[in-house]
């Protein structure tokens, strides 16, 4: 089956990607595995007109309104294989079938990479969180901690404090340097050098940090930074250029989501450093027009 361009992954990008293309009246496939980023979450919060709203609701709707386009076709696969094929790619599903497209839009997303503590995995997304400005508000002056994970973890300590008092959490692996302790007693955070070994409290609340000395440190939020990895292979089988990121490599891209592969756009958080669902979004409607634009000017 052919296809004028395919979008892999169905989320905010995705679906925003899609949007425009339908309405550009191009035929559009849009994969989706059904496993984005955001399931562990209850609420996504600072996404203006969808506060509050489950991303699972969210990407509902967008699914309900995609269905009343007469040129798109929502295929609920996993992509497994893509490759150029002179001016077309083909995309293979997980059941076998090859779809034909001269544009892909990959929207395909990130994956966390947790510390390993007992106790965390339960909690993420519901009082475990990477994003104070998505999920901190609900917070706000309750007892909040940060675990570090990597050099990014002493710039969220900093802004973390903002929403309450806050503890950073060194796990005796990433100890601020003298400038980074300057900066984080400025804002009034704590640094604790005892290792974290669990989260204590009824799943998926958090009341305490238990630490490798004994003590529990009361704790309602934890934030953390965690390294991200691209989830599907797609990209690298393409030949997709990477940048490093400081959690981790995302598709490198132009101002118009083209990747280095002419034909192939990227959107949302695989093609960005700055995980956020507005701007996911938003590069899903960049990415759309952009590859709709290149079939008539290419």
């Amino acid at each position: 089956m052919k296809f004028d361009v395919i979008v892999v992954g169905g989320s905010f990008a995705g679906l925003s990607a899609t949007m425009q293309l339908a309405r550009a009246r191009r035929r559009v496939a849009l994969i989706d595995a059904a496993a984005p980023r955001n399931r562990f979450t209850k609420a996504s919060h600072g996404f203006l007109g969808q506060d509050g709203k489950s991303p699972h609701e969210i990407v509902a709707t967008g699914r309900s309104e995609l269905g009343r386009y007469p040129t798109v076709k929502l295929i609920d696969a996993e992509a497994v294989s893509a490759a150029a094929e002179g001016d077309v790619f083909n995309v293979t599903l997980s059941g076998g079938e090859v779809l034909q497209a001269v544009r892909l839009v990959l929207a395909t997303g990130m994956r966390d990479e947790l510390p390993d503590v007992p106790g965390l995995d339960l909690r993420w997304g519901r009082s475990v969180f990477a994003c104070p400005y998505c999920d901190g508000y609900e917070y706000g002056d309750m007892a909040l901690g940060v675990l570090a994970a990597g050099p990014l973890s002493v710039h969220q300590a900093m802004l973390v404090s903002d929403w309450g008092p806050t503890t950073y959490f060194t796990q005796g692996l990433h100890e601020p340097d003298a400038e980074g302790l300057a900066a984080l007693s400025a804002r009034g955070v704590r640094i604790e050098r005892s290792p974290v070994v669990e989260l204590l409290g009824p799943v998926p609340t958090l009341e305490a940090m238990r630490l490798a000395d004994g003590r529990a440190v009361p704790l309602s939020a934890l934030f953390i930074a965690p390294q991200t990895h691209i989830v599907s292979d797609l990209p690298h089988q393409l030949g997709c250029a990477l940048e490093n990121g400081p959690k981790g490599p995302y598709i490198k891209v132009d101002d118009f989501k083209l990747t280095s592969v002419k034909g192939v756009y990227a959107a949302g958080d695989v093609a960005s450093p700055m995980p956020n669902a507005t701007l996911a979004s938003a590069s899903g409607v960049l990415a759309g027009v952009a590859a709709h634009q290149s079939l008539i000017f290419p």
